[in-house]
């Protein structure tokens, strides 16, 4: 007996070929591109929140990941399983903030550092007239009671972050910055805050060599905070906050200034060494 199969005709012509290969590339490079600028957009997403937002399977988007990540154009955060654009990134576009680039430097030290001091831990950056936490080690601090915190927004002038921020930048900018808020604020300067005269509060400040909060917004916490520093700019503040009843003023900042400090000066050292990076990228 004999039988009949039908086959799928085959080109053997090497253009079809090409041509359905190229196509294949074509789609994979504009599957990568929109879930580059899905991750930018959002700052910061899971892999399966952007296979459901770019409408990708997720195992082409987990492939299509480590392409990128693999490119160095995106970096996978481990304290919260989501990606980011990364430094190299830097080399498709002069947007990319210089507080982009530290939050990529920042969370090895943050993550060093919070286990040697337990309290939790927060990257702080000015951003439309508040302090924003863009990272944070509150999920896995023994002693936070707080989670969720990243891109919650704190006062300037009422937190140690923004403190810092004021207290060490240039004069034209910290005058700028203030002018902004006291029209935004609707107060007249000279300011004064729960801790004091807000010159005072920054010229001891300044003294410390930190930022710091006794009283405010966070009732029964307190709080200091290092500055990152980068071109003589404060581009974000580590900041550790702890239980006030646990540990008094005086006994974290005998304890932990110095390490604060130490970890924001490594963070600003990095920051120096990849801006040279993205230079010889560039050249």
């Amino acid at each position: 007996m004999r039988y009949l199969v039908w086959k799928r005709p085959i080109s053997t012509t090497r253009g079809s070929v090409a041509k359905m290969s190229q196509l294949n590339h074509v789609r994979s490079l504009q599957r990568g591109i929109a879930i580059l600028q899905i991750i930018n957009q959002k700052n910061g997403l899971k892999a399966a929140e952007i296979a459901a937002i770019a409408d990708i399977p997720r195992p082409t988007v987990y492939r299509l990941l480590e392409t990128l990540e693999q490119m160095r154009l995106i970096v996978k955060d481990q304290t919260s399983d989501s990606w980011r654009v990364a430094i190299h990134a830097k080399s498709l576009s002069s947007g990319f903030r210089d507080e982009d680039w530290v939050i990529q430097t920042a969370v090895p030290e943050m993550v060093r550092l919070g286990r040697q001091v337990l309290w939790p831990l927060d990257l702080v950056a000015f951003r439309n007239s508040v302090m924003e936490i863009r990272e944070s080690t509150h999920n896995f601090s023994p002693y936070s009671l707080d989670h969720g915190m990243v891109g919650l927004g704190l006062p300037v002038l009422g937190s140690s972050s923004g403190r810092a921020y004021l207290a060490f930048s240039p004069d034209d900018e910290r005058e700028h910055v203030l002018a902004g808020l006291s029209v935004e604020l609707g107060v007249e300067p000279p300011f004064v805050t729960v801790d004091g005269p807000l010159e005072k509060i920054l010229g001891e400040c300044r003294d410390l060599g930190v930022g710091f909060r006794r009283e405010g917004f966070r009732s029964g916490t307190m709080s200091i905070s290092a500055p990152v520093v980068f071109r003589k700019r404060v581009i974000a503040c580590l900041t550790m906050v702890w239980i006030k009843s646990a540990l008094s003023f005086e006994s974290a900042v005998a304890s932990y200034r110095e390490p604060l400090i130490e970890a924001a000066n490594r963070i600003s050292a990095q920051v120096e060494n990849l801006e040279y990076e993205i230079e010889e990228l560039g050249d």
